[in-house]
């Protein structure tokens, strides 16, 4: 029998964070998931707390450091960078394991610092590229703040839009924030 990968580990360790939270997390689960016993688990964790960690790890290269990389090699101008930088990062698996380590973080205070960290770094992001089109601070922050909860909340938006569905709602309004100032 081939060795499962420490990658696979972490990587069936995200998606059953997505799907159950951190209790969903259990190497018995994960080994039954993966079609192995869970003896080659511990050939790279230490236990659970170690793959949790690894998990979230991941999650902040996979999620934010990688994509603002992507995004600012890519260039552009700084819509087209921040346009990027929701496709990737907000991405349908993507934001389920965001939404999922947001939920994590009311229960755990380390968590919630480093989602604290990340946030700031995506947060910072933002401010950056409205800064190179928009002088006004204080517009700058509003933006950048609506534009983040828009990118985190619209998952959570039942609300009913005539005439649009909730894509194109949620697009629209993407593209308000985006608009260069009057």
């Amino acid at each position: 029998m081939a060795r499962t990968t420490r990658a696979r580990w972490i990587e069936e360790g995200l998606e059953a964070l997505a799907q159950g939270g951190p209790d969903a997390v259990r190497v018995e689960t994960l080994a039954a998931r993966l079609g192995v016993t869970k003896g080659g688990f511990y050939g790279y964790f230490d236990g659970r707390p170690a793959l949790l960690a690894e998990m979230l790890d991941e999650w902040e290269r996979r999620c934010t450091r990688e994509i603002i990389a992507q995004v600012d090699a890519e260039g552009g101008d700084a819509v087209e960078r921040i346009r990027r930088a929701g496709q990737l990062s907000f991405s349908e698996g993507f934001h389920r394991i965001d939404l999922a380590v947001r939920a994590w973080a009311r229960h755990d205070q380390s968590v919630a610092e480093r989602l604290r960290r990340i946030d700031n770094e995506r947060m910072e992001f933002l401010r950056r590229m409205f800064g190179t089109f928009i002088t006004d601070p204080d517009e700058i922050e509003a933006r950048s703040t609506l534009a983040f909860a828009l990118a985190i909340g619209r998952h959570f938006i039942v609300v009913d839009h005539p005439g649009y569905t909730r894509r194109e709602a949620v697009h629209l309004a993407g593209e308000h924030l985006l608009r260069p100032p009057r």
